[in-house]
């Protein structure tokens, strides 16, 4: 399977042996494919289902409505089409990615006016949903405790101490953004190269999918090159890590090429909504890459907040040009 399915039930529940267990076939996942699925994660499917009920009303408003929150990539709020192009990241030229998002994550400021501006930005919540907020806020908590108990996991994986990454998240940078992939009845026939989302990797450490099944979905490149269907289980979390996470193991575990397809004319009318967090580090915090046994690449050392940023930057309609050939935006 592209996508290999684990049981975290004997990592909460079970004996020593069925961590060990959970453990390495975490590791075994993160090594070949780069993604898993996640069951026995104790979120309820309740708030899941909430979360994104409340999002379609939102998504449902006039273009006039959802404009009073519009913002670009990293800001707080409605990122409306046309915004984003995250092929961009991997040097691809591409049409705009076919979706609207709506974007919150940390909030809580650590006193430093140039980092709060964009890494603690206050939530922006729409007056027009107001049971969103609560409801967001809530899931946003879920997903910070499950993303720092998955990197506990990570950590027994590679027979570190269980705070090995936790100590780097003690106050983290993390973005959640609610996708909204409307249908091609809306949105007319893609242009060619054009995708819900273009080919791209991660940026950050790992991330928390909740997803639906669809013609237009979730597709994972192997690692022969292949482009191969994701699986679906509506019980699981679809899980990888990002490049900061492949740079911090020295390339023991993959950030994975993937992709959401365009609309397909079979399904003219199917739509879907993705639940995404995106987990990172403190945003000051230095990774180093592991040494070899454990890592096979030792790369520079960089300041999350500086690295991500500039991966931000590159996905960005219109920033893009702008990119010297250092990496950085003028």
């Amino acid at each position: 399977m592209p996508v290999p399915l684990i049981d975290l039930s004997p990592w909460f529940h079970g004996t020593g042996r069925d961590r060990d267990q959970v453990a390495s076939a975490v590791d075994t996942a993160l090594r070949d494919s780069g993604f898993l699925m996640v069951t026995g994660h104790g979120v309820p499917d309740e708030l899941r289902d909430r979360t994104r009920a409340l999002a379609r009303r939102f998504f449902a408003l006039p273009e006039a409505t959802k404009a009073a929150y519009a913002v670009t990539v990293g800001g707080r709020g409605w990122l409306p089409p046309g915004v984003e192009a995250n092929a961009y990241a991997e040097g691809t030229e591409s049409p705009p990615d076919l979706k609207e998002s709506y974007s919150v994550g940390a909030d809580d400021a650590v006193g430093d006016p140039e980092v709060d501006a964009f890494w603690f930005q206050p939530n922006v919540w729409p007056d027009e949903v107001p049971e969103l907020a609560a409801t967001a806020r809530e899931y946003l908590s879920r997903m910070r405790t499950l993303s720092d108990q998955l990197l506990t996991v990570f950590a027994a994986a590679l027979g570190l101490p269980a705070e090995f990454f936790t100590r780097h998240t003690g106050h983290p940078t993390y973005t959640f953004n609610i996708n909204w992939y409307p249908p091609m009845s809306r949105v007319g026939t893609p242009e060619a190269g054009q995708f819900r989302i273009g080919p791209h990797t991660d940026f950050g450490t790992v991330t928390v999918l909740d997803r639906q099944a669809g013609v237009g979905g979730l597709q994972v490149c192997t690692s022969d090159g292949r482009w191969e269907d994701a699986p679906f289980d509506p019980t699981a979390f679809t899980v990888n890590i990002g490049d900061l996470m492949a740079r911090w193991t020295g390339d023991r575990w993959r950030s994975t090429r993937h992709r959401v397809l365009p609309p397909d004319p079979s399904a003219p009318d199917e739509d879907l909504v993705s639940l995404i967090f995106f987990y990172e580090t403190d945003h000051d915090a230095r990774i180093n890459s592991l040494a070899p046994p454990l890592g096979s690449t030792r790369y520079p050392e960089v300041v999350a907040s500086e690295y991500l940023r500039g991966k931000l930057d590159e996905i960005t309609v219109g920033q893009h040009d702008r990119i010297g050939p250092d990496g950085v935006v003028p």
